[in-house]
């Protein structure tokens, strides 16, 4: 059987099946700007990294100042080789200024180019919000979108390991390997593939 969660926002909806990530190895770099509701997301990623069996020894978590130092840690991190995925987190919030739309650009971007440039997934978990309410209702309860970005690390994850020939970080199949020697289950495919 294949259990699945799946949270609304906005106007879309992520579903997941079973993940089995007993043997991912996931970092958390978080932010200290936004401290309170930064740690309701990394709460909520940590939440869903125990239901897919990734361990406490299997977390790494670091933090930097603010958003705009997450792509140059992330770097470092990815570089090291010492995880299998990258969960980014913080919250930028608009203010007066332009700032909000350049940190938001910048951190966007060089989140992406990480994990282009390096094969790590590198998860985008900031949260950009016109204010502190949507912050809020972003980051707590059954909407804390921190949940669906560990979830995704264990998916990213799992989806390298297989794409690449990996080691074997799990016995279920998402997408990039059809080995005619193991018995094939039927397993429902997370994500595109």
């Amino acid at each position: 059987t294949v259990r699945s969660t799946s949270l609304k926002a906005a106007e879309s909806e992520v579903s997941f099946g079973d993940l089995d990530g007993e043997n991912v190895r996931v970092g958390i770099i978080r932010t200290r700007w936004n401290d309170e509701h930064v740690s309701n997301l990394v709460a909520g990623a940590r939440k869903a990294l125990k239901e897919c069996n990734v361990t406490d020894a299997n977390i790494f978590e670091t933090e930097v100042p603010g958003s705009y130092e997450l792509p140059l840690a992330a770097k470092f991190l990815a570089m090291s080789s010492t995880v299998d995925a990258i969960i980014c987190a913080g919250v930028l919030i608009k203010g007066d200024t332009m700032h909000f739309e350049y940190i938001c650009d910048a951190v966007s971007s060089g989140i992406m180019s990480v994990q282009l440039q390096t094969s790590t997934p590198c998860i985008f978990g900031v949260l950009t919000c016109l204010n502190e309410e949507q912050v809020k209702k972003r980051s707590t309860g059954d909407s804390n979108h921190g949940y669906d970005w560990g979830k995704t690390a264990v998916e990213m994850a799992l989806l390298k390991s297989e794409a690449l020939g990996q080691k074997k970080l799990n016995t279920v199949r998402v997408g990039f390997t059809d080995n005619e020697k193991e018995p094939k289950k039927e397993v429902a495919k997370p994500g595109f593939f």
